[in-house]
């Protein structure tokens, strides 16, 4: 079934339980793991565009969901492995800018900048 993604597709019925990801949780272990995240910029444009009220709700949800597989603290390949264990989280983040990362905008990517910078500051 080929679904029309012009239009808001109402998440508020889907049958998941969905939680926003932890702000603190997200930024402490982007923190923590700046120097290992290449894809970095990529997933805190995704967090900046997610945030953004004027984009679509149906790109939040895959964003956010994006995001979140970041924060779990256990996923498909152990973050603590180095060399592979953020390549799972790469592999999500980038597969979901695939499907909506054309909702970027030049001013997400600004804000992404911006704040590695804050972090790396810290």
């Amino acid at each position: 079934m080929i679904m029309d993604t012009t239009h808001d597709i109402p998440i508020d019925n889907l049958p998941v339980v969905y939680e926003p990801p932890d702000e603190r949780r997200f930024f402490k272990k982007l923190k923590g793991a700046l120097a290992r995240v290449p894809f970095a910029e990529d997933l805190l444009a995704a967090w900046h565009c997610a945030l953004d009220p004027a984009t679509p709700r149906y790109v939040r949800g895959v964003l956010l969901g994006a995001v979140a597989y970041f924060v779990l603290p256990a996923d498909m390949v152990p973050d603590l492995l180095v060399g592979l264990g953020f390549t799972d989280d790469a592999t999500v983040i980038a597969m979901a800018l695939a499907a909506v990362g054309r909702h970027l905008r030049p001013e997400h990517r600004t804000a992404a900048r911006r704040t590695l910078q804050r972090l790396a500051a810290d």
